[in-house]
């Protein structure tokens, strides 16, 4: 039998606290009484930053300060955290107005929710348990992907580097559409007096991905 305290690998002590984080500010719509998860988020970003630079600090530790920040903001995207939302099945057990619309319309809901999982995890178990979330998100995927031989983002960061003054690519989601199973991303590549290029992907990887090809057959 699936535990209802459970999420994401990790286990509440106090499900309240897993409840708070499930529900979305539309959900107080109908039921005003209730605590949205707006003050667990604000919580849950921080947390999500800690972690993010300290694993980045380990697994790069011959990346200057604004390749880490470049990583890191990739990491802890919304779209990328949407993502994992969608991954894991959170949909389904988010707390919210049905008349506020498609859930799939509102990736910036998706991601708020997971941010405050892993502030509600924080208060829960303290670090430990943050971490067990951080870990169950699978966002340091991403980061590690740019490092593989013949990637555009990989080459479009030396490219950008090797610029005088040297340059970092900027990624950003353009948006999100599709349905919350099957999102599309799109993604923008930006290097500064150099130009941008936008693609769509199923997932926020392949996205920046594409963008960054076309951006260096752009350039070429």
């Amino acid at each position: 039998m699936e535990n209802e305290n459970e999420i994401f690998g990790y286990v509440f002590s106090n499900a309240a606290l897993l409840e708070e984080a499930l529900t979305t500010p539309s959900y107080r719509m109908t039921q005003p009484q209730a605590e949205d998860n707006q003050r667990l988020e604000l919580l849950g970003d921080a947390v999500l930053q800690l972690l993010a630079t300290e694993w980045l600090f380990a697994a790069y530790p011959k990346d200057k300060e604004g390749s880490l920040t470049a990583r890191r903001q990739h990491m802890v995207s919304s779209a990328a955290l949407c993502a994992a939302a969608a991954a894991h099945g959170i949909c389904a057990r988010l707390r919210r107005n049905r008349g506020a619309g498609p859930l799939d319309a509102h990736a910036k809901t998706l991601a708020d929710a997971v941010e405050a999982i892993l502030g509600a995890a924080y208060l829960d178990g303290g670090k430990p348990a943050a971490e067990a979330v951080f870990a169950a998100l699978g966002l340091t995927e991403n980061a590690a992907q740019g490092e593989l031989d013949g990637n555009p983002k990989t080459a479009l960061q030396h490219y950008a580097q090797a610029l005088k003054p040297p340059r970092i690519p900027v990624y950003e989601r353009v948006r999100t559409a599709g349905t919350c199973d099957r999102p599309v991303f799109t993604a923008r590549v930006t290097v500064e007096g150099v130009g941008s290029a936008q693609a769509q992907g199923g997932s926020l990887r392949q996205a920046e991905t594409a963008a960054a090809a076309m951006l260096l057959e752009k350039v070429k």
